[in-house]
């Protein structure tokens, strides 16, 4: 809330702050009297800030700081659109990241280029020159438009969008944002990943399918397999009865993974969301454990036979 009413506070501010310097730079606005207007029209003659063909009165200056002001003026109510629109999640947040990427070079330029016309400088020539300037930098700013064209590739290919969890080489996270460059990934402990995005190369998007959480538990080789699969089929329904908002489906019981040392490896698997992939997997095999317990059926551990020598 604090928050919210310190940026609502800043709005006003700078609201009634371009309102004073649009009036100031025209003082026919004002209901002041003649003399007082003539007096601030003849400061403006002759206060002559810039000698020879380039100069600036205060006029200019005042209107530069106005056009200044109205650019972050739409630059800041721009960004709270885009805010807004992104909390609707998925491929919105996505493309508004993107562009409140953009907004902040896009809102300079305009900047610039107002500034100077406002003082009189030929922009078409500025911008000539820069064009020229862009295209020897850009020979040496390959990988830099590189990750911009990536970047817009991810967003129109839809590949991921922010909220996604994918793995990238060997880290696994959410992507928190799609910037003009980079992508910032955070795993699961906090940590962050800021990734190029031309280096963003044979991933796994695991956000787009269901996930599944696979367990397998070890039973006596003793077990009757048919009974112990009876009592799997009735009583597996349960446990979706009993974590609905974890498991998007009734576990299932998939059959004998593996005869192995000790005891028979049954294997058994949930569908769950990819963010709960992990707290699925304990989350059924704690379930499977209290209910074998309640039925009666062994899990076998390592146990070791020591013969004792005869003396």
């Amino acid at each position: 809330m604090k928050k919210k009413r310190n940026k609502a506070k800043t709005v006003i501010g700078i609201v009634i702050a371009a309102i004073l310097v649009l009036l100031l730079a025209n003082p026919n606005w004002l209901p002041l009297p003649e003399s007082l207007k003539n007096a601030v029209s003849n400061m403006e003659k002759d206060h002559i800030l810039l000698k020879g063909d380039a100069h600036a009165t205060i006029a200019q200056l005042i209107t530069l700081v106005l056009a200044i002001a109205i650019v972050w003026l739409v630059y800041q109510l721009l960004k709270l659109i885009l805010k807004a629109i992104g909390k609707r999640g998925g491929r919105f947040q996505t493309v508004t990241s993107l562009i409140s990427g953009l907004l902040k070079y896009v809102a300079v330029i305009v900047a610039v280029v107002w500034g100077l016309s406002i003082l009189g400088v030929n922009t078409t020539a500025v911008l000539a020159g820069v064009g020229i300037v862009g295209l020897v930098l850009g020979f040496g700013a390959q990988s830099l438009i590189e990750d911009i064209i990536t970047g817009a590739f991810i967003i129109f290919e839809n590949q991921y969008s922010v909220g996604d969890i994918i793995i990238l080489d060997d880290f696994r996270g959410t992507v928190r944002s799609i910037g003009v460059r980079t992508t910032v990934i955070e795993d699961a402990g906090g940590n962050l990943k800021v990734v190029n995005n031309s280096d963003i190369r044979n991933f796994q998007n695991r956000s787009r399918n269901n996930s599944v959480a696979l367990v397998v538990v070890a039973v006596d080789y003793s077990t009757d397999l048919r009974k112990l699969e009876a009592m799997l089929h009735e009583s597996l329904p349960a446990l979706k009865e009993e974590h609905p908002d974890l498991y998007l489906t009734v576990p299932r019981y998939l059959g004998v993974d593996e005869l192995a040392d000790s005891g028979i490896n049954l294997k058994f698997a949930a569908d769950v969301t990819e963010e709960n992939v992990f707290a699925g997997q304990r989350m059924l095999a704690r379930d499977l454990k209290i209910l074998f317990d309640e039925k009666g059926v062994g899990i076998p551990f390592p146990q070791v036979v020591v013969h004792k020598a005869d003396q």
